[in-house]
């Protein structure tokens, strides 16, 4: 069955981490049968996030009592690891779905948190994101009981999927950032249907237009009687985002091997010019030698960005008052090389698979392109040679980088 065909049947609510892994896989599986032809089409991805609706992956952090699997960040990484090694763009969405769910958590009061969580847990709604920084900011005036916001955003990733949509801006005649979560289906929420890139090309991430999308001021996050409740938990948006980053690359990069030896076994034929010839490439000592070098680095990075996922696993579910900025710090630059790690061995792999499936395995029936494109395009999301510096600056002098969106 494709992702395509008729609604697949999930019995029951996985209970434990292993199960929800398992519900994953399966969720993959079916994704991995059209990938390469859904991403050909670059349609919306409705049916794809139907799929994780139904699944209940999306509900996956949401608590127990809405009908949520209550299960931890390190549980939801591997799950966003497995959906993208079929499907980059997918995996992608997924991830973002996670961390705009969790932004209640980040700088929500207890109140806020409770609602949002009954709300997106119990209607299995699926979450997306105005809030791109390198934008001007969205206006907000202050309208007495609500607040209006307005602007254009040139990126809002899962756009027209979504049910729900994260607004930032600033109050208007104030330094003020306020975070609003409202219902994306509204007239005052106009996605341009603009995303034409190389890679990711189902994540339906083009610009959007906010205009006079009104919102109570009982739902700006964090704010008790117009005044924002500040602790060092608010900071970790952009590290809680990166980890998610590491692990789809790390599933693009899975995906991609595994793509590329199955067609070395079943498809490339050995090479006759090289004076030990072989009768079937997998006996070629220049192909060993290359998966294994591609499977040894695949399995540091993946060792590492799991050892990094579960250190931000206990932060994030950790009592928001426990953060202090040094180990804020320190979780940002450990997330910031973990990033490194599986940004390169992925760019590595994606490229150098060509070399060993052969000159055939660039046929665009074969598909091998959508891990390098996929993997290409978002790690370009913010340059890593500053990802490095600041991994250098905490290893040379202490330095812990200070808060910003990239940081």
């Amino acid at each position: 069955m494709t992702v395509t065909s008729e609604t697949e049947v999930f019995v029951g609510v996985p209970d434990t981490s292993a199960r929800w892994i398992d519900r994953a896989r399966e969720v993959s599986n079916i994704l991995a049968a059209d990938a390469l032809a859904r991403d050909r089409a670059g349609e919306p991805p409705f049916r794809e996030v139907q799929l994780l609706k139904d699944s209940g992956l999306v509900t996956l952090l949401g608590p127990v009592e809405f009908g949520g699997g209550g299960q931890r960040w390190e549980t939801a990484y591997k799950v966003v690891r497995e959906i993208a090694r079929a499907d980059g763009s997918i995996g992608q969405l997924l991830g973002y779905h996670y961390l705009w769910a969790w932004a209640a958590r980040l700088v929500g009061t207890d109140p806020q948190i409770s609602a949002v969580e009954e709300l997106y847990t119990s209607n299995r709604f699926f979450f997306g994101g105005a809030v791109n920084p390198r934008d001007t900011d969205l206006t907000v005036v202050d309208r007495g009981d609500t607040l209006v916001f307005n602007g254009v955003k040139s990126f809002s990733t899962g756009g027209r999927v979504t049910d729900l949509t994260v607004l930032e801006g600033i109050i208007d005649g104030t330094a003020t950032h306020v975070f609003a979560i409202v219902p994306t289906a509204q007239d005052g929420i106009v996605f341009r249907g603009d995303w034409d890139n190389l890679g990711q090309r189902l994540t339906d991430s083009g610009s959007v237009e906010i205009n006079d999308v009104e919102v109570d001021w009982a739902s700006a996050a964090g704010f008790v009687d117009k005044e924002f409740q500040p602790l060092v938990y608010n900071t970790l948006n952009f590290p809680a985002i990166e980890i998610v980053f590491a692990n789809f690359y790390l599933g693009i990069a899975r995906g991609a091997l595994d793509t590329a030896a199955e067609y070395t076994r079943t498809r490339t034929r050995p090479w006759p010019y090289g004076g030990d010839n072989r009768e079937i490439a997998t006996d070629e000592w220049y192909l060993r030698e290359g998966y294994g070098d591609l499977q040894s680095k695949l399995w540091a990075a993946e060792a590492f960005v799991d050892q990094v996922s579960r250190e931000a696993d206990a932060v994030l579910h950790d009592a928001r008052e426990n953060l202090t900025e040094q180990a804020r710090g320190d979780l940002a630059v450990r997330i910031a090389a973990a990033k490194l790690r599986a940004a390169d061995v992925s760019l590595e792999i994606s490229n150098k698979i060509f070399e060993l499936t052969g000159a055939r395995a660039t046929s665009n029936d074969v598909g091998l392109d959508i891990y390098w494109r996929n993997i290409r395009t978002h790690t370009l999301h913010d340059p890593l040679a500053y990802k490095r510096r600041e991994v250098g600056s905490r290893y040379l002098t202490g330095e812990i980088p200070e808060p910003t969106w990239y940081t």
